[in-house]
């Protein structure tokens, strides 16, 4: 189970790679078989392939990603996030957990936001 400074250090490389429209890096922290569910509800992101496809169209709308509290680990191979994305003047408030295997990959990512997190500034 990786510890939970490395669990972090995966959560802020996230934030860090997205903010830099860094496809390769971002994609590069989930393991081959990872499920994305953002938001969720919706249809899950299965694997590498899909999962490189959904950021690839995210990142094309120029959301800049911003933690609102401190990134949270656990006792297990999960931690938490919350962060607001702004796309123009919308925000949307979000909160994101994620699970991690051994070598420290991220496995899933769950994304939980509704329709009373969008905010027009």
């Amino acid at each position: 189970m990786p510890s939970e400074a490395s669990m972090k250090a995966v959560l802020q490389a996230y934030l860090d790679n997205f903010n830099a429209g860094n496809l390769d890096g971002l994609t590069g922290l989930f393991a081959d078989d990872a499920i994305v569910e953002d938001p969720v509800g919706a249809p899950a992101h299965n694997g590498k392939a899909e999962i490189r496809a959904f950021y690839e169209d995210a990142m094309k709308n120029g959301a800049i990603l911003s933690l609102s509290a401190p990134i949270r680990g656990s006792h297990g191979n999960a931690a938490a996030m919350a962060f607001e994305a702004k796309v123009g003047p919308l925000t949307i408030r979000i909160v994101d957990v994620m699970t991690f295997n051994a070598a420290g990959k991220i496995t899933s990512m769950k994304a939980y936001f509704g329709p009373e997190d969008f905010i027009q500034v």
